[in-house]
């Protein structure tokens, strides 16, 4: 149960998304949690995550309820607790008192949702199902990977216009995750010295954000093959040469993330050529961040990290040529493939569901150019957003390995040069950054980015 004055703000949070929410749109919204997933047997399940849509209007990760929003009120839909779920899992809050947390004006049996689904929109949700179950009652195909039309499109765009500028009942949560998230890759810098694999640094930056009563927004990245965008082994041994890339974020009760990258010697002392990326990636991340204020379009802030890192590649002598005419042929994008970051807020890539409806400013789409196809958000930004800024350098066997790549950049790429940096597969630096009035916050600023600093966490 919640506070008291824990419920009373939570309540007055809620008030005004609906009311804005109905500032927007003129006709009812039905919004659905979604349920758990079996992972092999029905009892058996993968731990539950309710939609991040629901939660923003319902507060709560209420498995296997709905919510009807119209006129700025809210109706709740959910089933008392059993029985048999008393016996296995204790007593539960009602669905009075449920509703009386989050300030709904009336709350029903989900028996009861179908005779209030007239000129209802919907967003689908992700388990297979709910969305079933949508398309079922609605009477309409309301599928994830369908594009959203009609009456579902326009509260889609309703949404996002309130989701991209977080309110203080959000930035509030969204605090929490950063500092959890912070003493977490403290904890797995202090425990790599004496880690023999991976899987060990990955628990003690868990540990920290299990011990908050929290979760991991997504599936931890902490490897020494950072040149793996998403690596999610842990099995490798940690050897005094390696880099370890630790992309981990933590996820506060009510579903708010976290999402921080850092990159640090298993020694705890970058090598000479370690230290050379790590400081040009650095002056990539710190300059893209003095650049993030209101107004300021957001795939520019890509290509400034586009060009720092080529400045600085060529400076080491790994690339040659003009840095701007590079980044103009995408020459970059062999060493940074991936955009600059994306929205945060209650998913770690906020709104993606949604596609690039929530990315992409309206009227934009993706670029066919491989050094922009990856670029998850195409926005000017406003106060109230918040973003990551995560350059970084990889070096992907696919792609620098590749003979028809080496042939074509044989005049471009210094291979010889690049060879002597073979104790770099990937690094990355990645901070969450909110939009304010006169320029930025750095929510994860007591996370030091400094190589020297770096260096002092690992070695204790």
């Amino acid at each position: 149960m919640l506070t008291h004055n824990t419920c009373i703000s939570l309540i007055e949070t809620l008030r005004q998304r609906r009311q804005k929410l109905a500032s927007h749109i003129d006709f009812p919204a039905i919004l659905w949690s979604g349920n758990s997933s079996p992972r092999n047997f029905p009892a058996n399940v993968f731990p539950f995550r309710a939609s991040s849509h629901f939660l923003y209007f319902a507060g709560l990760p209420l498995p296997n309820a709905a919510i009807r929003l119209e006129a700025g009120k809210l109706e709740l839909f959910m089933d008392e607790p059993t029985p048999s779920n008393t016996l296995w899992h204790g007593e539960m809050p009602s669905r009075e008192e449920i509703a009386t947390q989050i300030g709904a004006d009336a709350a029903y049996p989900m028996a009861e949702l179908q005779l209030h689904l007239e000129g209802a929109a919907t967003i689908p949700v992700q388990d297979p199902a709910t969305w079933t179950q949508q398309s079922q009652l609605l009477n309409r195909w309301v599928l994830p990977r369908n594009p959203l039309q009609g009456i579902d499109l326009e509260l889609a765009q309703a949404i996002i216009d309130l989701r991209l500028i977080h309110d203080q009942g959000a930035l509030a949560e969204l605090r929490k995750a950063a500092a959890v998230t912070i003493e977490a890759h403290k904890a797995g810098m202090a425990a790599t010295t004496s880690a023999k694999i991976e899987a060990e640094v990955r628990a003690a930056m868990e540990k920290v954000i299990i011990a908050h009563n929290m979760t991991t927004a997504y599936q931890s990245i902490v490897t020494v093959h950072g040149e793996i965008l998403h690596n999610e082994q842990y099995h490798h041994p940690l050897q005094p040469g390696d880099l370890l890339l630790a992309d981990v974020g933590a996820e506060t009760e009510m579903g708010w993330a976290s999402d921080v990258t850092r990159t640090w010697p298993v020694s705890g002392k970058f090598s000479s050529t370690q230290r050379d990326i790590y400081d040009v990636v650095l002056a990539a991340h710190d300059t893209c961040i003095a650049q993030v204020q209101p107004g300021v379009e957001y795939r520019d802030i890509h290509l400034l990290a586009c060009t720092v890192i080529t400045q600085g590649l060529v400076d080491l002598g790994i690339l040659r040529g003009d840095a701007e005419n590079l980044v103009a042929r995408d020459v970059h994008s062999l060493f940074f493939p991936h955009g600059i970051g994306h929205l945060l807020g209650l998913d770690v890539h906020d709104m993606e569901d949604l596609g690039d409806l929530a990315g992409y400013e309206p009227g934009r789409k993706r670029s066919d150019r491989f050094g922009l196809s990856y670029l998850r958000l195409n926005r000017p930004l406003q106060t109230g957003m918040l973003v990551t800024i995560e350059p970084g350098f990889y070096q992907i066997p696919a792609i620098i390995n590749d003979q028809k790549v080496r042939s074509t950049y044989q005049y471009t790429v210094n291979w010889e040069r690049l060879s002597q940096f073979a104790d770099v597969r990937g690094i990355r630096i990645e901070d969450d950054i909110l939009v304010t009035n006169n320029g930025s916050e750095i929510l994860t600023d007591a996370l030091p980015t400094d190589a020297s600093a770096i260096e002092e966490l690992v070695s204790g």
